[in-house]
């Protein structure tokens, strides 16, 4: 049951990885239109700040959970070289509670926040008045990937799956 759930986890976490990345190009691809349409076209440009804004947040949420997957995040790793296997696994644990009760605690706050957005009808206060769900959806889904991602962790570290 456990090796069943890390590997759903992690093929959450890989799918999430993938959308992160299409996300950014598409942002890239945004942005290369809207130099175009402002400076060579001489057009307003409504959305594409917008856009750009929200698929690169959306990213970083959805991409978190891959990257906690490849252990891939920026770290200082020069006590964890110093000491014996069996504290570096403490640390890890440590770490790993206080990841999740972090990620824990950040998708409550944001599914408060997304829910008080649904139910205001809020919107940005551009012209284009995108409702704040749209990028508000992202985070709060990365967030709980993020908290699913970490138990999957907290499994491999208990020694179900290396």
């Amino acid at each position: 049951m456990t090796r069943r759930y890390i590997a759903l986890v992690e093929m959450l976490s890989r799918a999430c990885g993938v959308l992160s990345a299409l996300l950014l190009i598409a942002a890239m691809v945004v942005v290369c239109e809207m130099i175009v349409m402002r400076y060579v076209l001489r057009a307003a440009t409504i959305w594409q700040t917008e856009a750009v804004v929200f698929s690169a947040t959306a990213a970083i949420f959805l991409g978190a959970p891959y990257v906690l997957l490849k252990k891939g995040h920026v770290g200082v790793d020069v006590i964890q070289l110093l000491v014996t296997p069996k504290i570096r696994r403490k640390l890890e644990w440590i770490g790993a509670v206080f990841g999740f009760v972090f990620c824990a605690i950040m998708s409550v706050a944001t599914a408060i926040h997304l829910l008080e957005a649904i139910e205001g009808g809020w919107t940005t206060p551009s012209v284009a008045a995108v409702p704040l769900w749209m990028p508000l959806s992202p985070m709060f889904v990365g967030l709980l990937l993020l908290c699913l991602q970490y138990t999957a962790e907290f499994a491999k570290l208990a020694g179900d799956q290396t």
